[in-house]
């Protein structure tokens, strides 16, 4: 069997589903997602494939409401799936901003770093390890485009696969890679995928927030 490997660009994913939320508040039922449930779902044993597991690249909000929520998304992904799901944090700096308005005031911006070098990074690893068959990218994000190239340049008997976050498009990705999967085309993923209102193990319990649900 062939090793399914997805790599989840967070911040570009949880940021084009925000956006798409605007216009499809359904979608919030979605929030509270099993993110290897959802991306079984593409993978099929008859192809000789396996989802041998889901790595999410985020980093932690500063915001105490923003980091409970994550933190309880992220635990019981960990208790449904064990193994299968890492998360791969990187961290927020600031970012010194000038206003561009008439005041000119100058202010400090948080910006997470390392997403992207972690994500490549951890690409490159796996497949000199011999532990990914297919490589399949969850971004829009340009910035992996070099990513994509050394794949197919240093290990070319991986296959490259990439899937467009909710809301999210990118023409330099999309003219490396075709065809490109539309995760808002999937709703009845989306919709399997919801994890049950609490989960939890004999250590730890973790509910939905209130404000995940439509």
């Amino acid at each position: 069997m062939k090793k399914v490997v997805f790599y989840v660009d967070g911040f570009n994913f949880y940021h084009g589903f925000k956006s798409y939320i605007d216009s499809n508040s359904e979608w919030r039922n979605y929030y509270w997602i099993d993110f290897v449930n959802l991306y079984s779902h593409f993978v099929f044993a008859h192809d000789g494939h396996e989802l041998h597991s889901v790595k999410y690249f985020t980093a932690p909000p500063s915001s105490t409401s923003k980091r409970s929520k994550q933190s309880a998304l992220f635990g019981a992904n960990k208790i449904l799936n064990g193994e299968k799901f890492e998360v791969i944090n990187g961290h927020y700096s600031d970012k010194f901003i000038t206003c561009k308005a008439t005041c000119k005031e100058e202010f400090f911006l948080p910006e997470e770093k390392c997403t992207d070098v972690n994500l490549a990074l951890h690409i490159v690893q796996d497949c000199m390890a011999e532990v990914v068959d297919i490589v399949v990218l969850v971004t829009a994000d340009s910035d992996q485009l070099s990513t994509i190239k050394l794949l197919k340049a240093k290990f070319p008997k991986v296959k490259v696969r990439l899937y467009f976050p909710p809301n999210r498009r990118s023409n330099e990705l999309r003219s490396e890679i075709s065809p490109v999967v539309y995760l808002e085309n999937h709703e009845d993923k989306f919709k399997n995928a919801v994890m049950p209102f609490e989960v939890s193990n004999e250590k730890k319990k973790y509910t939905r927030p209130p404000d995940w649900k439509k």
